[in-house]
């Protein structure tokens, strides 16, 4: 596969930032942007000296990914604090237990995810979310993540080269397939969530299904590394199979016809 010359890269790259722009200014909302606010001006005592970033976060990652992951929803006092996804919600969080899997299978430089300034770096990988916004007790409302989508797609529009996409959890599954249909690829039968559950595609891509790696997973071992690390095993996989031109060399945080079902894991609910 050959790599597009930096010029290329650096347009990618532009157009993600006005994504980021747009997103960054959201205030479509309004619950939420009241929550991320108080979230941001109350603090947590562990960070009451810090400057919280309390804005919608965009995504994060390499302009050239050919991997996708999808999460749910910034963590109150992780990327609402941070501004960067699965960053800073403490030793052993979903950014660690995340990052940690991604550096094992190549896409990433170090294995956490604490400070937006420590110097990680995705390659061929760019990580978003369904919601932009923390949402109280970490659940939005159906009507926030339709209102939210098109910053998603927005994202997706700009990451030309994406061949795979990771749902984290079966909001995040969801959304993607909401996403889909408003672009007219129907897909008959329609995907069921379940960890490893790998569907091709219509529109060329590969969807996985994975549990969400909160720690309310992780600790209770519904999320295993071995899980994680199976998912992205079947990315590579896939990755290897496809066309697509490799990522660059990293970035700091940046009616359609049936598709054929791929293998399943176990079916169960994402968090």
């Amino acid at each position: 596969m050959t790599r597009l010359p930096a010029d290329q890269i650096t347009r990618f790259s532009a157009s993600l930032s006005v994504v980021r722009d747009a997103i960054i200014a959201c205030e479509r909302c309004p619950r939420l942007r009241r929550h991320c606010a108080e979230v941001a001006r109350d603090k947590r005592r562990a960070y009451r000296d810090e400057m919280y970033w309390g804005k919608p976060v965009p995504g994060f990652g390499d302009p050239m990914a050919r991997l996708l992951l999808v999460g749910l929803a910034p963590a109150a006092h992780g990327a609402n604090r941070t501004g960067r996804v699965f960053t800073g919600d403490g030793i052993g969080g979903s950014g660690d237990f995340l990052m940690g899997a991604l550096h094992r299978a190549g896409f990433a430089n170090i294995p956490t995810s604490r400070d937006p300034n420590d110097g990680l770096l995705l390659r061929d990988a760019f990580i978003a979310a369904a919601v932009r916004c923390a949402p109280p007790d970490n659940k939005p409302t159906p009507e926030e993540i339709a209102r939210c989508l098109p910053h998603l797609q927005a994202e997706i529009d700009a990451l030309l080269h994406v061949v795979v996409v990771v749902a984290l959890g079966k909001i995040a599954f969801d959304a993607y397939l909401q996403l889909l249909k408003r672009r007219d690829i129907v897909i008959r039968p329609r995907p069921a969530f379940a960890h490893a559950a790998r569907y091709r595609l219509p529109n060329g891509q590969t969807l996985v299904g994975c549990y969400h790696p909160s720690r309310q997973n992780t600790n209770t071992g519904k999320l295993t590394v071995e899980m994680m690390d199976t998912v992205l095993r079947q990315v590579r996989t896939a990755l290897q199979g496809s066309k697509g031109s490799k990522g660059s060399k990293g970035s700091k945080g940046s009616k359609g016809s049936k598709g054929s079902k791929g293998p399943s894991g176990s079916r169960g609910s994402g968090f």
